[in-house]
């Protein structure tokens, strides 16, 4: 009984292991067969793909201009279409061009409001006016009143510092400060600019000059021209020529110590009645700035004494007067830095010849700049 069971048992594993044998074998056999056709499909599948990619690509654009033409003429066949339907869902939008009415009467010539008016300003003006002289009027208070400079009506009028003016004569007011030129044979823009001491440009961009050839700037021999900022060099000028030609220099902080403002020869020197030091130089070169600092004062203020000056604030209880100066080349509130220029020696005011007077003040206290230059 024992030996029939142990037989059956080694009946059974023997099945089971050929079974399992047989699986596997058949496993195996499947997935070659599987992989095998698998994969020559795929190789089909490549190469088909291959073969039409090539034909479509030898055939690329072919067909592409008939195929965009007929679609934009589909899409504007589509919008031909449909427009009337859109149209009707948005009535009275869309008025005939050719049905609305002109309008059959002119615009008034007269406003509605009798207060309505237009006020024409008198600051710009194209021409030289005849001003007559009222009483009370000055030079200086009809300079002042056309925004003009002093000398701009002395040259114009032909008077000096020291003639006198009555009621009831007329006197000849430019648009601008500056000079008229009457233009002789010769006479070119920059020779004028040269003579009046300005650049040409001012001369063009003055928008009421004309000229025979706008590209050349030709004049025409007997026209007058208006020279702005220009100057009679050969005529001692009672007011000042301020030009900003120094750039401001942003923040600064004096130094303390202070360089010459120009070359030269002392002519004067410090004493109580004399409270700074005059250099001359017949070149009339540049004024230069001590220090640094701002400008406070520059121009004529009082049309005598000092003349033409500049006053630097140095901000460390110190001040700076160049006095005398023919041209200004800042403008007050400006700063600028130590050896800027900011004028041109000259001769205005109290002046016998071309110098600088140069004071130095600490506190209201006035110091002998030769104490204080290096």
């Amino acid at each position: 009984m024992t030996v029939r069971m142990n037989i059956n048992k080694r009946k059974i594993r023997r099945s089971s292991i050929l079974f399992f044998e047989n699986v596997y074998e058949f496993g195996d056999e499947l997935g070659r067969y599987v992989y095998k056709n698998l994969h020559l499909s795929f190789i089909k599948f490549e190469t088909v793909k291959k073969s039409f990619a090539a034909t479509l690509y030898r055939q690329r654009g072919k067909h592409a201009k008939r195929l965009m033409h007929s679609g934009m003429a589909g899409i504007a066949a589509l919008g031909v279409i449909i427009a009337p339907v859109v149209a009707e869902e948005f009535p009275g939008r869309s008025p005939d061009p050719w049905e609305i009415p002109t309008p059959s009467n002119v615009l008034s010539a007269s406003t509605a409001h009798a207060n309505t008016t237009t006020i024409v300003s008198d600051k710009v003006r194209d021409k030289t006016i005849e001003y007559v002289i009222q009483p009370g009027d000055t030079v200086s208070s009809i300079a002042q009143k056309f925004d003009v400079s002093i000398d701009t009506v002395l040259w114009q009028n032909g008077l000096s510092e020291n003639d006198s003016i009555k009621p009831g004569e007329t006197l000849q007011v430019l648009p601008v400060t500056g000079v008229s030129h009457k233009v002789k044979k010769g006479d070119t823009i920059y020779s004028i600019a040269k003579k009046y001491d300005v650049d040409a440009q001012p001369i063009v961009n003055f928008p009421f000059n004309s000229f025979t050839n706008d590209e050349t700037f030709e004049l025409a021999i007997g026209q007058t021209i208006i020279v702005p900022d220009g100057v009679v060099s050969e005529v001692k000028q009672v007011s000042p020529r301020i030009r900003q030609i120094t750039p401001n220099a942003g923040t600064v902080v004096a130094s303390g110590q202070f360089v010459w403002p120009t070359s030269g020869t002392i002519t004067q020197r410090f004493v109580w009645y004399h409270k700074g030091l005059d250099i001359a130089n017949r070149a009339a070169p540049n004024i230069l700035a001590a220090d640094s600092g701002t400008v406070i004062v520059a121009g004529w203020p009082d049309g005598y004494g000092y003349g033409n000056r500049v006053i630097i604030d140095h901000g460390n209880g110190y001040r700076t007067l160049y006095a005398h100066l023919s041209s200004i080349y800042v403008v007050p509130g400006q700063t600028v830095n130590r050896g800027n220029a900011i004028g041109r020696m000259g001769s205005t005011g109290r002046s016998t010849g071309t110098h600088l007077h140069f004071e130095v003040i600490r506190n209201g206290v006035y110091f002998d700049p030769l104490s204080v230059l290096q």
